[in-house]
């Protein structure tokens, strides 16, 4: 089946306390998001690949795309100010039936496998989102205080969130609303469950300078 991968990479640099995005901050001497692009097309070979990027960036896509592997198969389009608007305007640029993973750019150290068991459920059931248990203690904030929650029962999302594009395409056409965090809860929303797959710890995303030194150890030690 047809494969698209929108790769969203509309964030700031604020959290990072730089005037550049994070997602075209340089990794090994070259933007993050270059790594991400690349893992993509190697995953699979007839894997279509439109990159959200924020308005104004056009000549930073245009380099992404000249550095990349195979650029013919990126395209480059402007996002809009949500993610959940990013990611519509990535949407609608997927005309047939297909397989559509949701990816956060900065999320560069996602491998092969991960993207290719996505995949095969998505095929299987309609949908993959990649969670990873939760291992600190965590506490639920209450009108008097704070109460502890089962952290077994608890799992971090990670992306690339993946869906039959014809459960996301149709659960992107209902109006905006401050509690659709992720793709998942979009689907879910328009009454679509949802179906969990295993992460991968590895799959952090770059948010905070510290995690730049990680992602080149990471890079390093090989990610597939």
């Amino acid at each position: 089946m047809k494969k698209y991968a929108v790769i969203v990479a509309g964030g700031s640099g604020s959290r990072m306390k730089t005037a550049t995005p994070k997602q075209f901050l340089l990794l090994n001497n070259k933007p993050v998001i270059f790594y991400t692009i690349e893992v993509f097309l190697k995953a699979f070979a007839d894997l279509q690949i439109i990159l959200v990027l924020p308005a104004g960036f056009a000549e930073d896509g245009d380099l992404l795309t000249d550095l990349s592997s195979d650029a013919s198969r990126i395209q480059v389009v402007a996002g809009g100010d949500t993610r959940f608007d990013s990611v519509k305007k990535g949407l609608e640029q997927v005309k047939e039936e297909s397989i559509v993973f949701v990816h956060d750019g900065v999320r560069c150290l996602v491998t092969t496998a991960l993207i290719q068991s996505c995949y095969a459920q998505a095929l299987e059931k309609g949908s993959a989102i990649p969670a990873i248990p939760v291992t600190d203690s965590v506490r639920v904030l209450t009108a008097k205080g704070s109460q502890p929650l089962n952290r077994d029962l608890l799992r971090a999302v990670q992306t690339p969130q993946t869906f039959r594009s014809t459960i996301i395409l149709k659960a992107f056409e209902q109006p905006y609303r401050a509690a659709f965090t992720d793709e998942a809860t979009v689907a879910e929303a328009a009454g679509f469950e949802v179906f969990l797959i295993e992460g991968d710890k590895r799959n952090i995303k770059i948010t905070l300078p510290e995690d730049l030194l990680i992602a080149e150890n990471l890079l390093a030690s090989g990610r597939d």
